[in-house]
């Protein structure tokens, strides 16, 4: 079996290719650049790709998203159609996810951005908050990773909101689902945690009417695409004190530019997209093994669906 490769950092890339091969003996696995004969190319693996990358092969059998997420691959308008898309999860990326959820709920729940400005300051600050029993936070997304989120911020006593296209159960959580449970979702939610995933549905949905529905000087965590958010409106409910603080870890164009403004925001936590960055070790195994099931069963677990976007 032949597999191409594509990450946009070339040393990433080989990276890669060399854990896969460990991986696949016997399979030929070549950053995408390298490949000399396209119509042998029976799998692709990405990140990112370039549009036009995926269409050389006219034989491929399927894609790999390295990642949960499949957006920037749909994003390639010369994507094959009918190539089946394989998503990478795995208990790694769901606790690493938990991980973060948790961490920066905690944060803005305890008011850590001021206690750390007052100590730039040289100021004794001691905030008075609820126990965890009293905040409202919402969770936006109860996929594989949500639904962890959701139940590990209620393990933690939060009141713990979540909302998802459509119902489900997820134990000691609330959930609302679909358009007509937006707004019983979002009234009272004090911190707000999206990880939807991107779809044309999706696309902005934090945006200046969904800020107003939330508790006045609410939290906004965006762990999952730059595009779900509307930049512009960010900034105007922080300055209008609709929303007190942000914490992003995704953003339109990453890296996010030196002279962006979110940069010098104080009211804006930054992280460089590290929510639930694959381990490449682990990610090249959970890949390795879908390569192998798939090219054995015709089908893996992990199969996306490309016409919802995830």
């Amino acid at each position: 079996m032949s597999v191409a490769v594509y990450l946009p950092n070339p040393d990433r890339c080989e990276d890669w290719c060399v854990m896969l091969r460990e991986l696949l003996p016997g399979w030929t696995i070549e950053p995408l650049d390298a490949v000399q004969d396209p119509a042998a190319v029976d799998y692709a693996v990405v990140w990112r790709p370039r549009t036009g990358d995926l269409a050389r092969f006219a034989n491929l059998k399927a894609t790999v998203s390295i990642g949960a997420g499949i957006d920037h691959v749909l994003a390639d308008t010369s994507l094959p159609q009918g190539v089946p898309i394989i998503r990478t999860v795995g208990a790694d990326l769901t606790q690493r996810m938990r991980e973060y959820v948790a961490l920066h709920v905690l944060r803005h729940h305890r008011d850590m951005p001021a206690m750390l400005a007052a100590q730039a300051r040289g100021a004794w600050f001691q905030p008075v908050v609820p126990p965890a029993t009293g905040r409202r936070v919402g969770v936006m997304g109860l996929g594989n990773l949500g639904k962890v989120a959701a139940t590990t911020l209620a393990a933690l006593g939060f009141q713990v909101t979540g909302w998802a296209r459509t119902p489900r159960e997820v134990p000691g959580v609330e959930v609302h689902a679909g358009v007509e449970g937006l707004d019983a979702f979002l009234a009272g939610t004090e911190i707000l945690v999206n990880l939807l995933p991107l779809t044309p549905e999706t696309t902005g949905i934090l945006n200046a009417g969904l800020f107003a529905r939330l508790a006045p000087g609410a939290a906004l965590i965006n762990a999952a695409r730059g595009p779900h958010l509307v930049d512009d409106d960010l900034v105007a409910a922080l300055d209008a004190g609709q929303l007190g603080q942000a914490t992003l870890d995704v953003f339109h164009v990453e890296p996010l530019p030196k002279d962006h403004r979110f940069w010098t925001d104080p009211r804006i936590t930054i992280t460089a997209h590290t929510a639930s960055l694959i381990d490449p070790g682990t990610g090249a195994r959970i890949i390795a093994r879908n390569l192998h099931d798939f090219d054995r069963d015709g089908t893996v677990a992990d199969l996306a669906d490309a016409a919802r976007g995830y």
